[in-house]
């Protein structure tokens, strides 16, 4: 059965942005290229077959994705060319610009990802999204979380988790640092741990 893996950064907060949408305490121009960072991501991507979005992120995505020229050729290539998921009431379309590979999903998203985890495949994996993520959450769908923590507090801002009323227990199975200072926590929901 595939998974859905969540890889996302956040604050020592808890926030995943800033007020804004300010990713600028850890994305920067160039970020991934040669870095620790950016070989975990050119990982992770190599063994995914998927991509799943809510309309935020791949609104920002769409818009920076196609053109990058500053990041790691192997991670561009990946994130232009793997097909996307867009799950979305409100967008009308998806594949503006050169993101072609973007499906727009606008059934029952847990019954769609349902489905999907039972087809053919390697696992997929969540970006951002934190609405997607929380959904999915709620009905037992996630199976991984790997989470970037980064050594900044921000104070305010989008929490990586939102719209949960009841408690997650989680198994850490992995934990990496990194020289920048960040900290890879990898966890399964509880119950899953082998």
């Amino acid at each position: 059965m595939r998974r859905v893996i969540v890889s996302n950064s956040m604050s020592l907060d808890g926030f995943a942005s800033g007020p804004n949408g300010e990713l600028d305490w850890f994305a920067f121009k160039g970020f991934l290229k040669g870095t620790e960072l950016g070989k975990y991501t050119r990982t992770l991507l190599r063994s995914v077959d998927a991509i799943l979005l809510g309309r935020q992120t791949y609104e920002e995505f769409s818009s920076r994705w196609p053109t990058r020229t500053d990041d790691d050729p192997v991670i561009t290539e990946r994130m232009n060319n793997l097909p996307k998921f867009v799950f979305s009431r409100s967008l009308k379309q998806v594949a503006w610009g050169d993101w072609g590979t973007a499906k727009l999903v606008r059934e029952d998203t847990a019954a769609t990802v349902s489905k999907m985890k039972q087809e053919p495949g390697t696992d997929m994996v969540i970006l951002g999204s934190f609405t997607l993520v929380s959904t999915l959450m709620k009905v037992g769908l996630i199976d991984e979380y790997q989470l970037l923590v980064y050594p900044v507090v921000l104070g305010m801002g989008r929490p990586e988790f939102k719209d949960l009323n009841e408690r997650y227990s989680l198994n850490l199975i992995d934990v990496k640092q990194f020289k920048s200072g960040a900290v890879k926590l990898v966890y399964q929901p509880h119950g899953t741990l082998h």
